[in-house]
C-alpha cells in the first residue's frame, strides 16, 4: 500500500545531531524529574502508613518474613 509508506515514524529521530547535544541536559533534566517522583512516592508510602496503620504493619510483617526465607 503506497499510502502507507508516506507515513513518517515518530519513534525515529529526524535530528541525531540536536539529540547529542542537549543529551547532557535531558539526562539532568531526567535525574531530576525521577528524584522529584522518588520523593514524592516516599511521601505518598508513609502518608499511606500513617493512614492505615494496621496494613503497615501486615505489610512489614510479611516483608520481614520474605527476607528471613530468602536464601542467598
Amino acid at each position: 500500500m503506497p499510502d502507507r509508506e508516506s507515513h513518517k515514524d515518530p519513534s525515529q529521530s529526524e535530528e541525531p545531531a540536536k539529540n547529542r547535544d542537549t543529551s547532557r541536559e535531558s539526562d539532568a533534566e531526567r535525574r531530576r524529574r525521577r528524584a522529584q517522583f522518588l520523593r514524592e512516592l516516599t511521601e505518598a508510602r508513609e502518608l499511606r502508613d500513617r493512614v492505615q496503620p494496621r496494613r503497615a504493619k501486615v505489610a512489614r510483617l510479611r516483608h520481614a518474613m520474605r527476607m528471613r526465607t530468602f536464601r542467598w
